[in-house]
C-alpha cells in the first residue's frame, strides 16, 4: 500500500492506493477530515473497431450510510442518481476530458463514490481532486494531474472548502479546477460580483489547487507506474493534402453562409462531392472495398478537420466571423411578452437563430420540490427546468426527457436567476421557470436566462433587476496569442476553444461557467473575456428593459392568491387538531389550500381574495379569546344526556347544557336539536382551562332559563346519566380534579366570566 498526505487549507488530505479496489486500473482512497471518497478509473486496451470518439463515462455517487441515514423511499437503497449527484458527475467530467491524448478512442469509466461523509466540507473539489489523482496514478495515458477546490467568502474572507452551513453565509460558490500554471474550468454563482471579484475568487482557489496537485505528484512518484502504450488514431498526411486541395475553396465558401440551416446544407455537399471524388479515384486505382471504405471514413475526419480550420483562421487571421459579424458583435434579439393566456408569466426571448420560450408557474409550499442527498431531506422553493426537443435543432432523434445536458444547463440559468428572487419571506410564493428551446444556434443556457428573467418579471414577481446572459467563446493563436469572441454561435462554440458563460445583472454577476478544450487558460485571458462580455451583458439587457424594465406591480389574475400568517410554533396541533380534523375543516370551508410549517408560518393559497380572508379569519378565530357575550352560528356536534357540544369555531367547542335550550323545561335534547343543526348561541362564561359554556342567543337574558349544573356533576338533575357518557370532551369525565374550594362568591346571576362570579374560579368537568 502506499499513502501520500498533507495538510492543505488547514485539513489534513491523504491519498492511498494498494489495498482497496486492487483490480482497478487505478484506486484511491481519499481523505479529508471525515469525508472518504474512493475514485477510480478503468481503461479498454483498445479501441473498439471503428470507434471514431472517445468514450468517457464518469459517475460520483453518494451513499446515504456515508451520513449515517437510511435512503428515502420504499426500497431502501440507493438507485438512479439524484440530480445533484449527476451535476457534479458533470464537474469532474468537464475538467478532465481534455487532458486525455488526442486520438486516444479506448473505453474508459471513471467512478467517484462517497463512503464517509463531513458536514464541514464540501465535496465537489475533492471528487476533481481525487479522480485525477485515480487516472494520474493508473497506467492510462493522462496530461494531468488536476485538481480543484470550492471557494467561498463569508464576512469579506475567502474560506476553501467550505461545508453548506458556511456556504449558506457565503456569497459566493465557486468550483474552480485547474493545473499548476492553468485554469481549467469554472463554475459558480455570486452576489453580483464585479470582474475584480471574480479574479480574485479564482485566484484564491488556485493557491488550494497547486497543493492538492503536489500531493498527487508526490503520490505518483510513490506509485511508479508507466503508461501503458496505446494505438492513437493518427492521421494520413498524403490523404490529408489531397482533400485540403481539392475541398478547402469549397468549404470556405459553405461556411461564409449565414444561416445555419442553409450553411449546414452546402457543406454537406461539399462533403458529399469530396468524398465522390475520392472514392471514383480510388476506384481507379484498383483499390478494394474495405480500402475504400477506410478512406472514405478518413476523408469524412479529414474534411471536419478542414472546417475547424477554415473557421478559426477566418475569425483569427482576418477577424472576420462566419456570419460576418464583428468579434464583440451581439446577434439581433427580440422579444414576446405574454405570449401564452393561461399561464402566470411568459416571455420569448430570440437571439440570432437561438429561441427560448420562459414560463412561469407560482405555487405554494406544497409545490416545493423535495430531495435528499448526504445532509438529509431538502427542499427548493425555486427552480428552473430546461428542456431541449430535437425540433430545437432540425433532428429527428428518440427524445426521452432530460439528460446530463438538460440539467446542467438547467442549473446554471436557475442560479443566474435565484441570486434575484425573493425571499419567501416576503413572496410567499414556490416559483417554477420552464426554458423550453424553440431554436438552438449556440447559447441556449443564457437565452434561458435572458426569457426566465422577462417571464418571472411579467407574472409579478418582485425581482429587484433584470437578468441577462452571454456565452464567450476563444481563439487562441500558435504563440499565445488570443481573440475572445462575444455571443457565440453553436459553429464557434464546436470549433472554438473555450466556452465561457456569464449571466449577471446591471450591478454585477450572478452566475458562471467555463468549459475548454485546452490544457487550461490565463488569469488574463479571462479577464479579457469578462471584461468583454460585462458590455455584451449590458447591451442586452438594455434591449430586455425597453421590453419590460421592472416587474409588474401584482402577480397574474391566474396565479394563485397567497396569504401568510404567524401563530406561535407551540400551538400548531391546535390548528391541525386530532388527525387534521381541524385544519381539513377549515380547508373544506374556505376552498383553500393551507400549508403549516415547523416555524409556525401558515401560508394560505385560494383562487380568489376573498377566500383566502376567509380561511385568515377562521384560522384567527381558532386562537383569538373566546370573550363572554360573543355570539356564534355554531354546528351541533355532539348530543349528551345533560346538553350538546357546539362547535362555534374549527376546532373549539363549548358545552349548550339542557337547562338552556328552551324556555321550558325538556326531557330530551333530541327534542329540541340533533347532530349536524346550526344554533346561534351567547358564550356565557369561560373558565380558567378554557372550557367555554353556552346558552341560546334568544334566551339568554330572558330570565327563563336556569344556571346549569353540569360542573357540579348534575348534569340536568339525573347524575347517573352524566357519569356514565365518556365522549364529553373534558366537560363530563373527568371528577378527579374538582379546582379550588368553594368558597367566595357563587352568586348564580350575570355572566359567569367575571372576578366574582362562578366562572372566575370553577373548572368545567
Amino acid at each position: 500500500m502506499f499513502k501520500e498526505e498533507a495538510t492543505i487549507d488547514g485539513k489534513k488530505v491523504s491519498l492511498e492506493t494498494g489495498n482497496w479496489a486492487k483490480q482497478a486500473d487505478g484506486a484511491i482512497v481519499y481523505r479529508a477530515g471525515n469525508l472518504v471518497l474512493l475514485a477510480t478509473v478503468c481503461g479498454e486496451s483498445e479501441a473498439k473497431e471503428g470507434q471514431d470518439f472517445f468514450p468517457l463515462t464518469v459517475e460520483y455517487r453518494e451513499k446515504t450510510y456515508a451520513a449515517g441515514r437510511f435512503p428515502g423511499g420504499y426500497f431502501k437503497r440507493e438507485t438512479r442518481p439524484q440530480e445533484h449527484e449527476t451535476l457534479i458527475s458533470r464537474i469532474i467530467d468537464r475538467p478532465i476530458r481534455p487532458l486525455f491524448p488526442e486520438g486516444f478512442f479506448a473505453e474508459v469509466q471513471v467512478f467517484v463514490t462517497v463512503l464517509s461523509a463531513d458536514p464541514d466540507i464540501a465535496v465537489e473539489g475533492h471528487a476533481v481532486t481525487a479522480a485525477s489523482a485515480a487516472i494520474h496514478t493508473s497506467d492510462i495515458p493522462f496530461h494531468g494531474p488536476i485538481a480543484a477546490a470550492v471557494v467561498g467568502r463569508v464576512d469579506g474572507q475567502f474560506v476553501a472548502d467550505p461545508g453548506p452551513a458556511l456556504l449558506a453565509k457565503s456569497d459566493i460558490e465557486l468550483t474552480v479546477a485547474g493545473s499548476l500554471t492553468h485554469i481549467v474550468m469554472i463554475e459558480g454563482v455570486c452576489e453580483e460580483y464585479s470582474k475584480q471579484d471574480i479574479l480574485d475568487a479564482i485566484a484564491f482557489g488556485h493557491k488550494s489547487i497547486k497543493e492538492k496537485i503536489k500531493l498527487q505528484e508526490a503520490m505518483a512518484k510513490k506509485v511508479n507506474r508507466t503508461k501503458r502504450d496505446i494505438k492513437l488514431r493518427l492521421p494520413d498526411l498524403e490523404l490529408k493534402k489531397e482533400v485540403y486541395a481539392f475541398a478547402t475553396d469549397k468549404m470556405a465558401a459553405a461556411n461564409s453562409t449565414k444561416d445555419k440551416l442553409n450553411r449546414q446544407n452546402e457543406i454537406d455537399a461539399v462533403i458529399k462531392d469530396t468524398r465522390a471524388h475520392f472514392e471514383a479515384k480510388l476506384r481507379a486505382e484498383g483499390k478494394d472495398e474495405k480500402s475504400i471504405a477506410n478512406s472514405l471514413k478518413e476523408i469524412k475526419e479529414h474534411l471536419y478537420l478542414l472546417e475547424y480550420e477554415v473557421v478559426r483562421d477566418g475569425i483569427f487571421k482576418k477577424g472576420i466571423r462566419y456570419d460576418g459579424r464583428k468579434l464583440d458583435e451581439i446577434r439581433d434579439i427580440s422579444v414576446e411578452l405574454d405570449v401564452l393566456p393561461s399561464v402566470h408569466g411568459s416571455a420569448v426571448f430570440t437571439r440570432g437563430q437561438t429561441q427560448s420560450l420562459g414560463v412561469v408557474t407560482l405555487g405554494t409550499g406544497n409545490d416545493a420540490q423535495k430531495y435528499e442527498n448526504l445532509s438529509g431531506l431538502q427542499s427548493k422553493q425555486f427552480m428552473l427546468h430546461y428542456n431541449f426537443p430535437p425540433f430545437s435543432t432540425g433532428e429527428v432523434k428518440r427524445y426521452s426527457g432530460p439528460g446530463r445536458r438538460e440539467i446542467g444547463h438547467g442549473n446554471l440559468a436557475e442560479r443566474a436567476l435565484k441570486v434575484m428572487v425573493p425571499k419567501q419571506e416576503t413572496f410567499p410564493y414556490v416559483i417554477r421557470t420552464v426554458s423550453e428551446i424553440l431554436e438552438s444556434n449556440g447559447s441556449s443556457s443564457m437565452a434561458s436566462v435572458c426569457s426566465g428573467s422577462l417571464a418571472l418579471m411579467a407574472a409579478g414577481v418582485p425581482i429587484p433587476r433584470g437578468v441577462s446572459g452571454i456565452a464567450m467563446g476563444l481563439i487562441l493563436g500558435d504563440k499565445d496569442d488570443f481573440v475572445v469572441l462575444s455571443d457565440i454561435a453553436g459553429l464557434e462554440d464546436h470549433f472554438g476553444d473555450m466556452d465561457f458563460k456569464v449571466a449577471g445583472t446591471e450591478k454585477g454577476i450572478t452566475a458562471f461557467q467555463l468549459d475548454i478544450k485546452l490544457t487550461g487558460v490565463t488569469l488574463d485571458i479571462l479577464d479579457s473575456a469578462i471584461e468583454q462580455a460585462t458590455k455584451g451583458r449590458a447591451h442586452i439587457l438594455g434591449i430586455m428593459n425597453k421590453a419590460l424594465a421592472e416587474a409588474r406591480s401584482s402577480v397574474s389574475v391566474n396565479a394563485p392568491r397567497i396569504t401568510t400568517i404567524q401563530i406561535d410554533p407551540e400551538r400548531i396541533g391546535e390548528l391541525i387538531g386530532p388527525g387534521g380534523k381541524v385544519i381539513r375543516a377549515i380547508i373544506e370551508k374556505s376552498k383553500s389550500e393551507i400549508n403549516v410549517e415547523d416555524s409556525g408560518t401558515v401560508t394560505i393559497a385560494s383562487s380568489g381574495g376573498e377566500a383566502n380572508e376567509y380561511a385568515k379569519k377562521l384560522i384567527m378565530d381558532l386562537f383569538a379569546d373566546v370573550e363572554p357575550g360573543a355570539q356564534f352560528n355554531g354546528t351541533v356536534k355532539r348530543i349528551a344526556d345533560f346538553g350538546a357540544f357546539i362547535e362555534i369555531l374549527p376546532g373549539k367547542e363549548g358545552l349548550l347544557h339542557i337547562s338552556k335550550m328552551a324556555p321550558t323545561r325538556i326531557n330530551s335534547v333530541r327534542d329540541v336539536m340533533n347532530e349536524g343543526d346550526m344554533v346561534e348561541v351567547v358564550v356565557t362564561g369561560v373558565d380558567r382551562q378554557g372550557k367555554i359554556e353556552l346558552g341560546r342567543k334568544d334566551l339568554v337574558g330572558a330570565g327563563n332559563t336556569r344556571p346549569s349544573r353540569y360542573d357540579e356533576g348534575e348534569g340536568g338533575g339525573d347524575r347517573g346519566g352524566d357519569r356514565g357518557d365518556r365522549d364529553r370532551g373534558g366537560y363530563g369525565g373527568d371528577r378527579g380534579h374538582r379546582g379550588p374550594p368553594r368558597g367566595g362568591d357563587r352568586g348564580r346571576g350575570g355572566p359567569r366570566g367575571g372576578g366574582g362570579s362562578r366562572g372566575g374560579g370553577r373548572d368545567h368537568r
